[in-house]
């Protein structure tokens, strides 16, 4: 196992009020909602029965008072959390000194894929000797503060919190202690060759199915093949040009973004999980729950890397359609919707980071961005052998257009910030943009009417970025014409074929002099004082200096930095702490995830 999260006794997994590492956290996933499993046995994160809905179980974010659903032993323990190979499945060994135990857990799936309900299911299996367990489900207070309560329903005991109604299926060997309106309380006792199952089945304003629990423990494995089927067909592929130890951290992203497809529209969100800080005890807290154009073009591209087009052609559809609707956004909801407004909730945020909310200002702001993105994932679908639709190619021609038109403008940037400037980045993207464009037109993929004119913009950004951003004393390309600082997400240029393979190798040099900390890389200049380093800056960075050919570097680089990150499950943050090498910021995190991709295959030789 290359990520394997190994830990004490309880007293050394939280701290004193209540809160995990989040490097000891597992996702699960079932294509529309995300489970974050702790390596103490406590699932502190479920929104039900979307990524995007109110919390049911909330710890993450209130370590007193949130809700979790928690099977821990009644001894002091040792613990080691992984994922069965090739599979989202996750599996707990505790060890205590009366015996061993397996927790295997799993949001279930069934034959056809996706269910219709939300099915948490949760085995545990003895190894050795004997393990006591204590079983403890408590509700979360984000349901929109409606208070929880039990009631009896066809013969069971069915739980409604907000919208939600839920259902606790039971094996033998697990034993219901007590059950209020707030929880419930147990214990589970296994020996070898015992196992007992503990299942929840959730959904919000529909019908409740009933299932048997045998057919709630029977998708465990059910679910686990589906997994294994799926990353089975990306090495059919032929994409990846890996093996060994690079295969399994790829597969490993390849699985974590899957876990952020939502497969009801297609949308894929930019992380599970709202409010996580990029520094303890900061503001800078936000809720990426959230599908932007970005981060869904870079998972598309990612995606069709490794062979799963599927998923790519899913995304990418969403993507269109949403572009499609008038001047594009940065960002929506998962059902294609404006982000709403940000709403802060009154619970104390993990560690103590205030605030904890709802929504996303990024929705409002203009990023020249969404044009080089969307443009080079359509490059990249083309490339792969696909065909775009004619409403699609209009889509394009006229977001070309818009491009060609605004270019001159400022925006707010790759990074969402307040202040709007001409970001060098920006400038690139938009050349991104109208390169491709022409591109496209030249394949006859999209309407030629303007390819001269995206033609001879192209050719004036370029000559723009080259007379007003590049400042030779430096040594690189400036963050922003007359600043002092630079942009690690330069990095990007070299694989957008912008010319000047001079300059861009001089600018990752001057990346890594003044952005680098060990084996990572802070965002921009000034982010040490305000937050961690930005993982997927470090691996554009590999990257990067793979397609320039300098591989001994972009080898030792990553090197680095997956060895800083060895002791997590393989769910990668947005970001990290360079001198603890505490996880920071929200999670799974689609472009921490699909930037290490990216950078595998470039590293293994794979077209671009």
């Amino acid at each position: 196992m290359l990520f394997r999260s190994c830990a004490a006794d309880p007293a050394m997994l939280r701290d004193a009020e209540g809160y995990l590492p989040l490097a000891r956290y597992g996702a699960l996933g079932d294509g529309r909602a995300v489970v974050l499993s702790g390596a103490d046995g406590s699932i502190d994160w479920w929104c039900v029965p979307n990524m995007d809905s109110p919390a049911l179980f909330d710890r993450l974010l209130d370590g007193t008072l949130g809700g979790y659903f928690a099977i821990t032993p009644t001894e002091a323990f040792t613990s080691e959390q992984r994922y069965r190979d090739d599979s989202n499945v996750l599996e707990t060994i505790f060890t205590t000194a009366t015996g061993r135990a397996k927790l295997t857990e799993s949001l279930n799936s069934g034959t056809a894929g996706r269910l219709p309900w939300a099915e948490l299911a949760r085995r545990v299996e003895g190894l050795d000797g004997h393990v006591a367990f204590a079983l403890t489900l408590r509700f979360g207070r984000r349901a929109d503060t409606v208070s929880p309560y039990f009631a009896r329903a066809g013969g069971h005991d069915v739980f409604h919190v907000g919208a939600v109604l839920g259902l606790v299926r039971c094996s033998d060997h697990v034993v219901i202690e007590r059950q209020g309106d707030d929880g419930i309380d147990g214990r589970i006792a296994v020996s070898q060759g015992q196992r007992a199952t503990v299942g929840i089945v959730a959904g919000a304003d529909e019908p409740l199915v009933v299932p048997p629990i045998e057919a709630i423990d029977g998708r465990i494995d059910l679910s686990d093949k589906e997994w294994r089927d799926w990353t089975q067909a990306l090495d059919w592929s032929g994409q990846l040009h890996c093996d060994g130890a690079r295969r399994a951290l790829a597969i490993r992203s390849a699985l974590a973004l899957k876990l952020l497809l939502y497969s009801p529209t297609g949308a894929i969100v930019a992380a599970a999980t709202t409010s996580l800080p990029e520094k303890v005890g900061g503001p800078k807290n936000w809720d990426y729950r959230y599908a932007w154009i970005r981060d869904a073009g870079y998972t598309i591209k990612a995606f069709l890397r490794i062979g799963a087009h599927a998923e790519a052609k899913a995304g990418f559809t969403w993507l269109l359609k949403r572009l499609g609707q008038g001047v594009p956004k940065v960002c929506y909801t998962l059902g294609g919707d404006p982000v709403p407004e940000v709403r802060e909730i009154d619970i104390p945020g993990y560690c103590g980071s205030k605030p904890v909310v709802t929504g996303n200002l990024a929705t409002d702001q203009h990023q020249h961005g969404i044009y080089g993105d969307i443009f080079e994932t359509a490059e990249r679908f083309v490339a792969c052998g696909n065909i775009l639709d004619g409403q699609s190619a209009a889509t394009l021609s006229h977001l070309a257009d818009l491009c060609a038109d605004r270019w001159r403008q400022k925006d707010a940037g790759i990074w969402e910030l307040t202040e709007v400037q001409h970001y060098t980045m920006s400038k690139i993207s938009c050349w991104q943009a109208l390169q491709r464009a022409v591109e496209l037109a030249d394949a006859g993929q999209i309407p030629t009417t303007c390819r001269d004119r995206w033609a001879r913009e192209r050719d004036r950004i370029m000559d723009w970025i080259g007379e007003h951003c590049w400042d030779e004393e430096r040594g690189a390309y400036l963050c922003y014409p007359g600043a002092k600082g630079l942009d690690a997400s330069l990095a990007l240029a070299v694989r957008f074929r912008f010319d000047g393979q001079d300059r861009l190798a001089r600018t990752l040099d001057a990346i890594d002099r003044e952005l680098g900390a060990g084996a990572f890389h802070y965002r921009y200049t000034g982010m040490e004082q305000e937050e961690g380093c930005f993982l997927a800056c470090t691996f554009w960075m590999v990257e990067a200096r793979a397609i320039l050919g300098q591989h001994d570097r972009a080898e030792a680089a990553l090197a680095a930095a997956m060895d800083g990150l060895k002791h997590g499950t393989g769910i990668l943050p947005e970001m990290i702490d360079p001198k603890t090498g505490d996880y920071l910021g929200n999670l799974p995190q689609g472009l921490s995830h699909l930037a290490l991709i990216q950078a595998i295959a470039t590293l293994g030789g794979a077209e671009l």
